[in-house]
C-alpha cells in the first residue's frame, strides 16, 4: 500500500476523513499519514503543514495573474474577469460540490484557517492587480478590478457550494457577475 500511485490524493482523502471525523484542530499530520498509508515525510514531500491540504499550493496566486494575462487583448476588463473566473471554475471546482461545502464549511469554523483563507485571497488580489496593470489598466482600475473578481468567485463558490441542485460552477460565477453588473447600471 505504501507504495501505491496518487499519494498526494490519499493523503488528502484521508485529511478529509480526518477532518471530518475529529474536526481539523484535532488532526495531526501523523495521523493523516498513518490513515493514508504513508510516511510523514512523504506528507511534507507535497505540503507545508495540514493547512496546506486546505488551501493547495502557493500556485494559484501566480495562475490567476497567468489567466489574466492570457486573456485576449481586446477583451473589456469585466469579460476578462469573467473568462478568468470561468477557467478557474472549470479546472479547479468541477466534481464534488459536497466536498467543496465540507472544506468551506471548516474553513469558517477555525480562526487559523479563516486567516489562512484571508491571506490567500489578499495575495490573489495582488496577483490580479499587478496582471491588470500590465493589461494597461490604471492602479485604480485594476484594484477594483482584482477586488471585484476575488468577491465574485469567493460568493460564487460559497454559493455553489451550498445549494441543493447540481450546476455548474461557472453558471453561479455568471449569475455574481450579472448581480454585479445590474448594480453599476
Amino acid at each position: 500500500m505504501r507504495w501505491a500511485p496518487d499519494a498526494r490524493g490519499r493523503l488528502e482523502r484521508a485529511a478529509v476523513e480526518l477532518f471530518a471525523e475529529q474536526g481539523y484542530a484535532a488532526t495531526t499530520v501523523p495521523q493523516i499519514t498513518a490513515r493514508a498509508g504513508l510516511t510523514t515525510r512523504t506528507f511534507f514531500r507535497y505540503f507545508a503543514d495540514k493547512r496546506e491540504v486546505v488551501f493547495g499550493g502557493d500556485d494559484i496566486p501566480e495562475n490567476a495573474a497567468r489567466l489574466v494575462a492570457e486573456a485576449p487583448s481586446d477583451l473589456a476588463p469585466m469579460a476578462v474577469l469573467r473568462q478568468v473566473l470561468h477557467r478557474v471554475a472549470e479546472e479547479r471546482f468541477t466534481g464534488d460540490r459536497h466536498q467543496v461545502g465540507t472544506w468551506r464549511a471548516m474553513i469558517l469554523a477555525n480562526d487559523e484557517l479563516r486567516d489562512r483563507d484571508a491571506r490567500k485571497r489578499a495575495d490573489m488580489v495582488r496577483a490580479a492587480r499587478v496582471a491588470f496593470v500590465d493589461r494597461g489598466e490604471t492602479p485604480l482600475q485594476a484594484t477594483v478590478l482584482a477586488e471585484l473578481g476575488i468577491l465574485a468567485f469567493q460568493v460564487a463558490l460559497d454559493t455553489w457550494a451550498a445549494e441543493p441542485e447540481d450546476r455548474p460552477m461557472t453558471a453561479v460565477v455568471d449569475e455574481v457577475l450579472d448581480l454585479i453588473s445590474a448594480q453599476t447600471r
